[in-house]
């Protein structure tokens, strides 16, 4: 585009922005830039750390300062790779009264973040992210659907079967809704994310026909949006713990194998999630950074340089 402008090859005016026009060959972290970036100075009292792919599935760790809001100043470090023990190494560069002086770090459920944080900023308060842990309640209401769902695929392919072994016209079960039973299944999808209120009038016959015909799956909505209210509402701490022990015993009582996943993996993780209620942090300036990263990403058509996208990623966000 500002090639375009002033009449310039595109191409060409990158090439000279990449050799001339910028300082990236005299850039003091290029040597290792592709390993690992470290901005001390941008360290402030509340953290949040995330993983993000630049390209061809490669992970990066990010650690961003919520305070900066996404803007300048927002990257602290980026390192190649989620092993803790690389990651460590390099935020350790950074002097331990900086360290010390952050006070709150928010991480998803991952055992390796986990002991990022510790290792690296053992003043902070470890903050287990809410949105994780209330995807992976809603992963499991997804689960069941699609189980339903292929139940469903073959139940029509087996009638299917029939209809040509007898000569006869296959006729589908058609419900009030126009739907069959796979597709009643296929549209449900999104519905199942939201909470009822949310739902629109076609969404909410759809659901109605939905938890008739498989009421297990309406339990397992039920215990999904109880999980979320926990978290959406105003709750003290300790009336959050409680609420999560009567969560569990619900859990318990509907024997879900998948929900009792995902109870295990909140008591593992049980005082960084009860953290959440100490400040209502999240992980959301994380998850935000890594959309602007990954649309720097797409503007760029991919990432072939990949010390010089760091070095385009530095001067915006560093």
């Amino acid at each position: 585009m500002i090639g375009d402008l002033f009449g310039v090859d595109g191409k060409q005016l990158q090439a000279q922005y990449y050799v001339h026009l910028s300082d990236f060959s005299t850039w003091n972290q290029k040597d290792h830039a592709a390993d690992w970036l470290l901005f001390p100075q941008n360290i402030g009292p509340y953290l949040s750390m995330d993983e993000t792919s630049l390209s061809q599935g490669e992970l990066y760790t990010i650690i961003t300062n919520k305070e900066a809001k996404g803007k300048k100043g927002a990257l602290v470090a980026i390192v190649k790779g989620t092993v803790s023990k690389t990651v460590i190494a390099v935020l350790q560069r950074v002097l331990e009264k900086t360290r010390n002086s952050v006070e709150e770090i928010t991480i998803d459920l991952a055992p390796t973040m986990e002991l990022i944080a510790k290792r690296s900023f053992p003043k902070a308060v470890i903050v287990s992210d809410r949105f994780h842990v209330q995807k992976l309640a809603a992963d499991a209401v997804q689960e069941l659907r699609i189980k339903y769902r292929w139940e469903a695929i073959d139940q029509e392919n087996a009638e299917r079967e029939v209809a040509k072994q007898t000569d006869s016209i296959f006729k589908p079960n058609i419900l009030e809704n126009g739907d069959t039973h796979k597709q009643l299944l296929a549209r449900s999808r999104y519905l199942l994310f939201k909470s009822p209120e949310k739902w629109t009038p076609t969404q909410r016959h759809r659901a109605e026909i939905l938890f008739e015909m498989y009421p297990r799956l309406r339990t397992a909505y039920d215990l999904s949006r109880k999980l979320s209210d926990i978290f959406r509402k105003k709750n003290s701490k300790q009336i959050a713990y409680k609420k999560l022990a009567l969560w569990y015993q619900d859990v318990e009582k509907a024997k879900f194998k998948s929900f009792n996943t995902v109870s295990n993996t909140i008591k593992n993780n049980y005082n960084h999630v009860l953290n959440y209620f100490n400040n209502r942090s999240t992980n959301a300036s994380a998850e935000s950074f890594n959309a602007k990263v990954k649309a720097l990403r797409r503007q760029f058509r991919g990432v072939r340089n990949v010390e010089f996208f760091l070095y385009r990623l530095m001067k915006i966000y560093a």
